[in-house]
């Protein structure tokens, strides 16, 4: 089962798009070592982004991040691991967190590029802090 099947093919409000790149900018703010972050709809559409990096397509790291999110959950499925929300790429540079953001009206998915001195418990609760903001935000401002 692909995590973004129920998916509504609909537009946020646009005070949830607001919302939205307030949380972003937040995260991106709150946590240090945090170079980029995107938030992208289930089907891999950009929401909200920021970066501090010059050449940075955040189209395409939306609809990437959505698509390898996907594998990764049919991945997981396939070896019977139950559920899995997010997955990391380490690298020597840094790293990329990729997790699902399980809003009803509108899931997404949440990606953070972190340079090499970023700390991931950090990182990962600033995340979740942000996935828990979304998930109520769409709850009180769905269409």
């Amino acid at each position: 089962m692909n995590i973004f099947s129920d998916v509504k093919r609909r537009q946020p409000s646009t005070l949830f798009l607001k919302f939205a790149k307030r949380s972003v900018d937040e995260l991106s703010s709150s946590v240090t070592g945090v170079n980029s972050v995107v938030l992208a709809s289930g089907d891999g559409f950009e929401v909200a982004s920021i970066t501090n990096q010059g050449n940075f397509d955040s189209g395409k790291v939306a609809a990437v991040s959505s698509s390898l999110l996907s594998m990764v959950h049919a991945f997981t499925s396939e070896i019977k691991l139950d559920n899995c929300q997010s997955f990391i790429l380490d690298a020597s540079n840094g790293k990329a967190i990729i997790s699902h953001v399980p809003c009803d009206n509108y899931p997404m998915v949440l990606m953070v590029l972190t340079n090499e001195k970023a700390l991931l418990g950090q990182v990962l609760h600033g995340m979740r802090f942000c996935t828990q903001r979304l998930v109520e935000g769409d709850l009180k401002l769905a269409n």
